[in-house]
């Protein structure tokens, strides 16, 4: 059994791993353009559960970053933002990628031992 200290300390570790996936995972989703329901659906379809006051703050932060772009759309019903990958964000994603790949290479040998 676990120690009620050491399962925090593993909650809270594992929470600090899924904000930086989350980041990158909404990045490569918004290669194609999506409002913020279809973009949390776009992610849970691919096994990435995020709460909506997780993600519109992150949108808004990764927008003012220069990442994304965004457009209103008027149409039936509520109006809704659409967010894509800036070409700032474009050149972000590939680089973080580029780091992901390292970083999992390295992180599958350590734990394989």
């Amino acid at each position: 059994m676990v120690k009620a200290r050491t399962a925090e300390a593993i909650d809270s570790t594992w929470q600090e791993i899924r904000r930086g996936s989350i980041v990158l995972a909404a990045l490569a989703t918004l290669r194609e353009e999506h409002y913020g329901y279809s973009l949390r659906q776009a992610l849970l379809d691919s096994g990435l559960e995020v709460s909506e006051g997780t993600l519109y703050p992150l949108l808004r932060r990764l927008e003012g970053a220069g990442l994304l772009g965004s457009r209103w759309e008027l149409g039936e019903g509520r109006p809704r933002r659409y967010y894509r990958l800036s070409p700032d964000g474009e050149a972000a994603l590939e680089e973080l990628r580029c780091g992901w790949r390292k970083l999992a290479e390295v992180l599958s040998g350590m734990l394989a031992r």
